[in-house]
């Protein structure tokens, strides 16, 4: 039977992955709860101990030393107590073996629940201490089910969540898929840890080179920046500790082996592996690859470097729909902004040359500077004091001074009527029309006579004519 025992304490730690030992304690804490219910007081300090090599389950209570016990379950007499304990005292708790001989169905029953619950609460703390360690690791998994705004990707002991936002929008899952993911976070919950993962996050990307490169693994080649636009395109800047050693060659390998593994991981993203530099001209200069660049200057205080590449490769540059600059701009932390050499040149002219000045006019009507004299009434005063008549019809002053006069020039003379009209022939004024009178005049009262008066005026219109 003590056989038996121990067989299925060792049957089931192997089931749950779990120690001996903490199978053992969950089983001595339900078997407190199962004999509390038919043998002791319910607040009473009660313990078991189940002996690892036997089996054997022995129930220990706590009791107090008085002279005369009144309640057997709580109390013990000071000859009792002196022989399990010679120095025992009045008033002193001591533990007394109280195995019960059996345990009733309900003990059982209940014993069963608080064995399964504590099993529960173990595998969920020895889970919870797995994964929290391996935070920012690579994890291997398959896709278990799909839902709307997530995936439940089984690890092994554990249930992983892919939330939609870490992952990658060109990517199709399906059920039984076997993923690379990296673990995000673990976090404790009421169902057990929730273990978070994603396909998007740069870490990703870091932990797959440091699977494929032996050399990022080891620590001769360190990647110092990732910027990712994940399922699209990736920059990762690399240094050598060691002298002598190509990073970019190291990450790439024999005939690009290892980077096309790395790609084909996942799912086919394109990978610029760029030389880190402690110079920041050089650094963005090789940040922009694969386009060749001709100058860079930076402006500390804004942040903004200013590139300039050959015409031909400034599409390149940029790439598409910004692809390139952008993710240039997020792996060294400047604002880049891109221009063509013969842009660049033509700024450098502009600059360099000076603005011509523009001259300012003044229309007449308009206001004017003090130096100019008022073409106005004070103009025209003499004029006044001596008018001239002329048997033509005096053209207006305001006629006269139609063009706009130049700031700086000297002021235009006064000039009269006749001036004008000697000038220039004028325009024959056009005599008016005499009006015709209409004869045809309408009658309400007769229609004979507005007939007839219609045709005398066609008559009279036909003679003058001819």
């Amino acid at each position: 039977m003590k056989s038996e025992f121990m067989l299925a304490i060792t049957q089931l730690s192997a089931e749950k992955n779990l120690p001996k030992e903490v199978v053992l304690a969950a089983v001595e804490t339900a078997l407190v709860s199962a004999y509390r219910k038919d043998n002791f007081a319910p607040n009473q300090d009660i313990s078991v101990k189940i002996d690892p090599t036997t089996g054997r389950v022995k129930v220990w209570v706590e009791k107090t030393v008085v002279e005369q016990p009144s309640d057997l379950r709580r109390e013990i007499s000071l000859t009792e107590a002196s022989k399990l304990k010679p120095d025992a005292q009045l008033d002193e708790a001591i533990m007394v073996e109280a195995t019960p001989r059996n345990a009733g169905r309900i003990a059982a029953q209940t014993a069963k629940q608080v064995i399964l619950q504590r099993l529960h609460e173990a595998e969920h703390s020895a889970i919870f201490e797995e994964y929290s360690d391996k935070e920012g690791d690579i994890v291997t998994g398959l896709v278990q089910r799909i839902e709307p705004r997530q995936l439940f990707i089984d690890l092994g002991r554990a249930e992983a969540i892919l939330p939609a936002a870490e992952q990658v929008r060109n990517e199709r899952y399906r059920v039984g898929q076997r993923l690379k993911v990296c673990l995000l976070e673990v976090v404790r919950t009421s169902r057990g840890p929730q273990v978070i993962v994603s396909r998007s996050h740069p870490d990703l990307l870091r932990r797959l080179f440091e699977l494929e490169v032996p050399e990022v693994l080891s620590g001769i080649v360190e990647v110092k920046f990732i910027a990712r636009e994940a399922g699209y395109r990736s920059k990762i800047a690399v240094a050598a500790s060691q002298e002598g050693i190509d990073p970019v060659g190291c990450c790439v390998g024999l005939r690009g082996i290892r980077i096309q593994n790395i790609m084909r991981e996942l799912n086919g993203e394109k990978l610029d592996v760029v030389t880190w530099n402690s110079d920041a001209l050089a650094f963005i200069a090789n940040a922009l690859s694969p386009a060749q660049v001709l100058s860079v200057e930076l402006d500390e205080g804004e942040g903004i470097a200013t590139v300039v590449v050959p015409d031909k490769l400034l599409s390149l540059a940029i790439g598409k729909e910004g692809q390139n600059a952008r993710l240039a701009a997020k792996l060294t932390g400047w604002r880049i902004d891109i221009k063509s050499a013969s842009i660049a040149e033509e700024e450098k002219l502009a600059k360099a040359k000076p603005s011509p000045k523009v001259e300012e006019e003044a229309v007449v009507g308009e206001e004017l500077p003090a130096e100019l004299p008022a073409i106005g009434e004070e103009a025209l005063a003499p004029a006044e004091a001596e008018p001239v008549t002329l048997d033509t019809e005096l053209v207006p002053p305001e006629t006269i001074l139609k063009s706009p006069v130049k700031v700086g020039a000297e002021a235009p003379q006064l000039r009269f009527a006749e001036d004008v009209l000697k000038s220039g022939p004028t325009k024959p004024v056009a005599k008016p029309r005499k009006k015709k009178k209409d004869v045809r005049e309408r009658s309400a009262d007769d229609g004979i006579k507005l007939r007839k008066r219609r045709q005398k005026s066609e008559v009279f219109d036909e003679e003058e004519e001819y």
